[in-house]
């Protein structure tokens, strides 16, 4: 997910790494939409994998069935009243899929609605049950097999927070005077400028660029990641990272540079472009088909690549 994250230019995300039985108990009432996208036991998938259900039993499917419920409770304990919740599998079912429905408005009783499905799409209603799930078993659409349940809190159910001890967050937030600073030089550098729903938080000699909505939750759970990774401080200035500027640019600015063709190829190959009759100083955003693709510096006539290594493809990625 971190790495679909970099590559799409997705800023404003928070990840974590948790059972997820913990949220409802961590951080209670607290989102407005939820998606349960629940551990199942697969058997929608059997039409692209025959080995699907090599190990299916009564037994397995009633355990995880356990689970998800367990895993609907702390969801909605999660959710705000008025919030929404989208729970899912791939499975076919009713024990893994209705029936933890109805255990959820079985527990919390008119706290529970269900809203349907049955126009999400054109003839989504061939596959809808009468609560208005959506139940798809593959000869419907000649597709895999998967349900959908849409869940609306009503009101709040007295979820309470438990004790949690939380280490020490290695990030503090920039003073007004160096965030101003670290704007100016991005925006005097690249031209670009920093989202207003978007604030600078500082580790070491890292900047980081955080959603301003993540900073009520700073605290109440660990992450493995807020927001991107803005720049590296160095004694000349900041290095500035490749996930910024495929999430800031829109390759209208002025630093941006539009590579053709044959010059995408070598940059995703992690080679220099040698622009013919063309000279330039500074850092320059990388773009090809009004697209930026990342970050190289002029050095007299051909920008230097300072594409990611780990991403360097020696493979030709585009057709003819």
């Amino acid at each position: 997910m971190h790495a679909n994250i970099l590559r799409c230019g997705v800023r404003n995300t928070a990840l974590t790494h948790f059972d997820g039985r913990v949220f409802g108990g961590w951080l209670p009432e607290t989102f407005d939409s939820i998606l349960l996208d629940a551990p199942c036991s697969g058997e929608g998938a059997i039409r692209k994998d025959a080995d699907a259900m090599a190990n299916w039993t009564l037994e397995s499917v009633n355990e995880i069935g356990e689970t998800q419920k367990e895993l609907i409770l702390s969801a909605f304990h999660a959710l705000k009243p008025g919030g929404t919740m989208v729970y899912s599998t791939c499975t076919l079912n009713p024990i893994e899929n209705q029936n933890v429905c109805y255990f959820l408005k079985d527990t919390f009783g008119d706290a529970v609605e269900f809203d349907s499905l049955n126009s999400l799409f054109h003839g989504a209603d061939a596959s809808c049950t009468d609560e208005g799930f959506l139940h798809v078993f593959p000869q419907i659409f000649d597709s895999e097999g998967f349900f959908v349940a849409r869940l609306c809190k009503t009101k709040s159910v007295g979820s309470k927070m438990v004790k949690k001890r939380m280490g020490k967050f290695p990030f503090q937030k920039a003073a007004p005077k160096d965030s101003e600073a670290i704007a100016d030089a991005l925006n005097k550098t690249l031209a670009l400028l920093l989202p207003s729903d978007t604030s600078i938080w500082i580790r070491d000699k890292e900047v980081w660029l955080f959603p301003n909505n993540a900073e009520t939750l700073i605290g109440e759970l660990r992450f493995e990641r807020i927001g991107l990774k803005l720049a590296e401080t160095h004694k000349k200035g900041f290095r500035w990272q490749h996930e910024a500027i495929i999430a800031l640019s829109d390759a209208t600015q002025s630093s941006a540079y539009e590579l053709n063709k044959d010059e995408a190829v070598e940059w995703y190959k992690g080679r220099d472009i040698r622009p013919e009759g063309t000279t330039g100083t500074g850092e320059v955003i990388v773009c090809y088909r009004r697209h930026p693709i990342g970050i190289g510096k002029w050095v007299g006539s051909r920008i230097k690549n300072n594409f990611p290594r780990d991403l360097v493809k020696d493979s030709n990625l585009f057709s003819d």
